[in-house]
């Protein structure tokens, strides 16, 4: 009989017994659970057993938290129930069987899109200046603009469009490498596959609408036009999955011994083929039904409530790469009739609704430094008219910041065409947009504007308020503890303590409650700490025996010392889905270790990259002999230098 003989059989009942488990593992502390039906779990029974110390569900697991030996417990509990322990990575692939069909489509999209984040942010603040020096017209009675009146702002705006053009029109590129790298094939093949979607021998997807004649590859018997997708998405997202379709298939059934000869070949020949015959024309038959749509709907006696449905619908558009189309009836409608078109108007105020949700994300996650990084640069990008950094950065991730700013459009664009506003002409996006308006539509257009802004922005407070986390917003649950409370006198007095332990890392030490993550932060494992790092060794913050690491993830370590206290150190927050990825561990379960000896090395970047905090926990998970312990926070710390905790 095990140590957890009788704990390892009650959680087997509770969550539902063998035929429940889809897949399980653990990390340094807690079991994670796929369960095929996550209602049979009985959470109150399961946390009344007694090595259990919580439980909670993320991310599609359920995870039941025991602490240091969850080792033990996971061996005792897999032997038991007979079911065979899994990786992490199929724990997590297990996990998304219990997610909805939507919550899948949105987690690829938004794994697609994350590495192109930088990017888009980039040429998004790049086009909006842009937009500033060289479509606006200041000067001369609002018929010239900078660039117009100075050479040097002229050759800048000519200059700025070599990046632009680079990371808007050259979008199908990292699109289809992005699609590579998450599926695991050959990223240079999708490189290429990109680029023969926008090759500079094809005609420019953007002036398809205005080509008088479309250049095509002749064969003889059939022909294929040779038109360009540049800016598109789902065509360059289709054509990246036949591309990792076919990789996988030929590298199946190809014997390895010519695999690198044939496999490249017989997967990207295909490809490029597929994504000019097949995958290209429907997106252009998707994007003419859109114009067609666009055109008849503005034109009828139902126009406002068209608008109402373009305002709703024009961010998922853009979403698509299929906004140019509008832009080729825009540029049609200026050259008919009163040369003005009514349709500019509401794209500009969608720009400004998408923007007036990330102002209302930014001021929600103030406290977040690594979303404001994002949200801060995507809503002065979107305010100057381009959107796509906020939508794939910001609203998309969170769904509820896109449909609010969907619905400001909506009303906002109902507004616009109920009054008949008029824009002279088209490229001035966002809160400039009013510089493209009739003058004599101005006050209209500036209602609709303050719609644009003041919806989107109540609606996402509001919703976000209840749908986002502590950790999203990176709200704490305390306060850093004033110099004159009793605990900040204990600091003065550390050196006078029996015993102490020296901080671990060099950084900001901050309290257990303002960790974000609840297993902790609640100190359901005990009291302790963290610090926010400044450097990447973690060192032991006094002579001990390692109890228990985590040899896979290398993330966590724990430390029993002569006292008999014990204590866990944990690298990051939800780092063992990294898979060791970054981290490297000097030392062994067993292991004599002396004060500033170094345990852990984890590489900063790589966690920040991963999307987690690189907080480092310290808590005490057994007291023994120690008394009057004390966490000495809100100060900076030194490396194996400053104590952080004293006990008698």
């Amino acid at each position: 009989m095990g140590k957890y003989a009788e704990d390892v059989r009650q959680l087997l009942t509770a969550v539902g017994g063998k035929e429940n488990i889809s897949a399980v593992s653990h990390c340094m502390t807690r079991m994670r659970f796929v369960l095929v039906d996550p209602g049979k779990a009985d959470e109150k029974a399961i946390e009344k057993i007694k090595s259990v110390k919580g439980t909670f569900t993320q991310a599609g697991q359920f995870q039941v938290i025991i602490g240091n030996d969850v080792g033990v417990f996971y061996n005792e509990f897999t032997a038991y129930s007979g079911i065979e322990g899994v990786s992490k990575e199929a724990v997590k692939a297990a996990a998304k069987t219990n997610q909805k069909p939507l919550q899948k489509i949105m987690g690829a999209l938004g794994e697609i899109f994350a590495p192109l984040i930088p990017a888009l942010i980039c040429g998004g603040l790049i086009l909006g200046f842009r937009n500033v020096i060289g479509e606006i017209r200041f000067f001369e009675n609002g018929t010239l603009t900078l660039a117009d009146v100075s050479q040097f702002w002229a050759g800048m705006y000519s200059f700025l469009w070599l990046i632009g053009e680079a990371v808007f029109h050259m979008l199908p590129v990292g699109i289809c490498w992005s699609i590579t790298k998450k599926m695991g094939t050959t990223q240079i093949l999708g490189i290429i596959l990109g680029l023969t979607l926008v090759s500079p021998q094809l005609l420019n997807g953007f002036s398809v609408a205005t080509a008088t004649e479309i250049p095509v590859w002749d064969f003889g018997f059939f022909k294929v036009e040779m038109i360009g997708y540049q800016g598109q998405v789902i065509a360059a997202m289709m054509a990246g999955f036949i591309l990792v379709f076919l990789e996988k298939f030929f590298k199946k059934h190809c014997p390895e011994v010519i695999s690198m000869i044939v496999v490249p070949v017989c997967a990207l020949l295909p490809a490029v083929i597929l994504a000019h015959t097949i995958v290209g024309p429907i997106g252009w038959a998707i994007g003419n039904a859109i114009a067609e749509v666009v055109r008849g709907g503005l034109l009828s006696s139902f126009g406002w409530l068209f608008a109402g449905v373009f305002g709703l619908l024009y961010a998922p558009i853009v979403m698509t790469g299929l906004h140019h189309m509008p832009n080729a009836i825009d540029s049609q409608l200026l050259s008919v009739g009163t040369k003005t078109t009514i349709l500019w108007p509401m794209i500009a105020l969608s720009n400004i609704a998408q923007g007036s949700a990330v102002l209302a994300m930014s001021l929600l996650q103030k406290k977040n430094e690594r979303a404001q990084q994002i949200n801060v640069p995507a809503c002065i990008s979107c305010y100057l008219g381009v959107t796509e950094p906020a939508l794939f950065g910001v609203n998309l991730k969170y769904g509820f910041p896109l449909i609010c700013g969907m619905i400001g459009s909506a009303i906002a664009a109902m507004i616009s065409v109920g009054f008949g506003v008029q824009a002279l002409s088209i490229g001035v996006g966002g809160l400039p947009g009013i510089l493209s308006i009739v003058s004599d539509y101005y006050g209209y257009f500036l209602l609709a504007m303050a719609v644009a802004i003041v919806i989107p922005f109540v609606l996402t407070f509001l919703v976000g308020m209840k749908k986002l986390s502590r950790e999203e917003r990176g709200l704490t649950s305390g306060e850093t503890l004033p110099e004159s409370s009793p605990e900040a006198e204990a600091g003065e007095t550390a050196e006078t303590g029996e015993g102490e332990l020296k901080a671990f890392l060099s950084g900001k030490v901050i309290p257990l409650e303002e960790v974000p993550d609840d297993v902790f932060s609640q100190h359901v494992m005990g009291d302790g700490l963290a610090i926010e790092p400044t450097n990447t060794l973690v060192k032991a913050p006094a002579a001990g025996k390692v109890s228990a690491v985590m040899e896979d993830s290398r993330h966590a370590c724990g430390l029993a010392f002569e006292n008999g206290m014990e204590v866990l150190i944990h690298v990051g927050i939800d780092t063992v889905d990294m898979n060791g990825d970054g981290f490297e561990l000097f030392v062994k379960e067993g292991d004599q270790v002396k004060a500033g000896d170094p345990l852990i090395r984890f590489d900063y970047n790589k966690i920040r990259a991963a999307g987690h905090p690189a907080t480092t926990v310290l808590v005490v998970t057994e007291e023994g002999e120690a008394k009057n312990i004390r966490y000495l926070t809100g100060m900076d710390c030194r490396s194996a230098e400053t104590a952080i905790v004293t006990f008698e």
